[in-house]
């Protein structure tokens, strides 16, 4: 993914917005529940459009049904619906989990890829979720997942003017240093839950001077 320069001006303020946001979250983490590689991947893409807490919630009872991958591999997608039904999007959800399931036992010899370019095969995974789980799974930090809280709160720190996820996590790799990239994205998560969210943001939010 090539960068473009940034110029000093804005990456003395992104610094400067680090440092609030270490000091807020010193230490981030992961919010989705999950025992191995591959219940991390089925948590994630159950997240798209569903918050965290109610795909824990639906994961709690999910991974003791389904206990190792060979259980995703033969389950019938009629039943794996309705165990994930309130994530949302539950058809297009199942057929990407258990299609991804078979592709990962006869593929990657029952392991989850390891590299951007492997992972990025599976079906429904795109560059956030693939983001998430090299570098929650593996230490593999290729890139900045922009979820909805990231791409809302980089446009509203004036980190980033674009929509597009990619473009936004372009201009998010310039300006922080790779070593910041994983735990930011846990960092802006948890500011968006606790302090600014969607619906409710107030003028006096801890990081409001940073507003655009």
């Amino acid at each position: 993914m090539a960068l473009v320069k940034s110029n000093n001006y804005e990456k003395k303020r992104a610094q400067q917005l680090l440092r609030a946001l270490k000091k807020l979250f010193p230490h981030p983490k992961m919010v989705l529940k999950y025992s191995n590689n591959w219940e991390l991947l089925v948590a994630v893409v159950l997240s798209a459009q569903c918050t965290d807490k109610k795909v824990n919630e639906v994961t709690a009872e999910l991974f003791k049904k389904y206990k190792t991958l060979d259980d995703y591999v033969r389950a019938k997608r009629i039943a794996f619906e309705r165990d994930i039904r309130p994530t949302g999007f539950y058809r297009n959800k199942a057929k990407n989990i258990l299609t991804s399931a078979k592709i990962v036992k006869k593929e990657y010899d029952g392991k989850v890829p390891n590299t951007m370019e492997e992972i990025l095969k599976l079906p429904g995974v795109a560059r956030k979720t693939a983001n998430i789980v090299l570098g929650n799974a593996f230490g593999v930090v290729e890139g900045i997942a922009v979820d909805t809280h990231v791409k809302r709160l980089s446009r509203r720190f004036g980190l980033a003017n674009e929509q597009n996820p990619e473009k936004i996590e372009k201009d998010l790799m310039r300006l922080f240093p790779k070593k910041e990239w994983l735990k930011f994205n846990h960092r802006m998560i948890e500011y968006g839950r606790n302090y600014c969210s969607a619906r409710s943001c107030p003028k006096d939010h801890p990081l409001h001077r940073f507003d655009k």
